[in-house]
């Protein structure tokens, strides 16, 4: 059966320093559906708050609060779409780590402020800072702190930036690790983000070079699948840190990131899993 389907790009804004790799990953999965028949037609972020879609099938990569907010309606009114919009919701900061937490994913130790508020005595030094009502868009969205002091004069700086809330994890010690995969697939690949010199904004330097910490990757892969279910996302990646004792723990989650060292089997299990959950 030939199906149509509105695939829908992320804007460049939510794709810093990654804008040609987001781009490739969402053309390779629309070129494998495209030639088993199927019809896709592409939108802008912008095209798709300005016009109304007939397509009952989606794809999507979207960022931007509105987009998602107007395609839950489409999902509400009966669009199957992969990523779910909400999925993509769930995978803002605050409400990834509330998520996480309550499903019991391993999880640095966290706090949540409001950047007025004071440093609470109990607050994990060092940690790490993360704007709390979204993804990191800017450098500054993810901060290292060393100390209470560094950590209110942050507090400040994001005040002046209009971000009225904070997510404040506990900095973990160990080697970090960077993850894709596909919920629902066999497909899953991880590697040291350090050693390939894959970043958004280079602060795979405070962790270090790995030093190759023994750990189970069935378990790492459980770990993942038990995010993915928890964040309601088919499409993921995200960052993990393997304690010297081989124990693993999430630190961040996203929905539909580049795959770019693994794009071309990504975009396999993505294609496939579109269209499973479509027929």
């Amino acid at each position: 059966m030939k199906l149509t389907f509105a695939a829908i790009q992320r804007g460049t804004l939510f794709s810093p320093n990654h804008i040609g790799n987001d781009a490739a990953i969402f053309q390779a999965v629309a070129d494998r559906l495209l030639l088993q028949g199927h019809d896709v037609n592409f939108y802008t972020e912008e095209e798709f708050l300005s016009r109304e879609l007939s397509e009952r099938f989606f794809f999507s990569m979207i960022r931007s609060k509105d987009a998602v907010k107007r395609q839950q309606q489409y999902e509400d009114a009966g669009v199957i779409a992969v990523n779910s919009a909400y999925g993509i919701e769930n995978c803002t900061r605050e409400r990834m780590t509330h998520l996480l937490l309550e499903a019991g994913v391993p999880h640095p130790r966290s706090l949540f402020l409001n950047v007025g508020d004071e440093v609470p005595t109990d607050a994990p030094m060092p940690c790490w800072v993360k704007r709390a009502d979204f993804h990191a868009i800017h450098k500054e969205d993810v901060s290292y702190v060393r100390h209470a002091e560094e950590l209110k004069g942050l507090l400040a700086e994001y005040a002046h930036r209009d971000i009225a809330r904070v997510v404040v994890n506990e900095h973990l010690t160990g080697d970090l690790i960077k993850f894709y995969g596909v919920h629902g697939s066999d497909f899953f690949y991880w590697f040291y983000p350090f050693e390939m010199q894959h970043s958004k904004f280079g602060l795979e330097k405070i962790n270090g070079a790995p030093t190759g910490i023994s750990f189970k990757e069935d378990q790492l892969r459980e770990i993942c699948c038990q995010a993915a279910e928890a964040l309601k996302v088919d499409v993921y990646g995200g960052d993990a840190i393997v304690a010297p004792d081989g124990t693993m723990r999430i630190i961040d989650f996203n929905d539909w990131p580049s795959f770019a060292p693994c794009r071309e089997a990504a975009a396999d299990a993505i294609s496939e899993i579109i269209l499973k959950k479509v027929k």
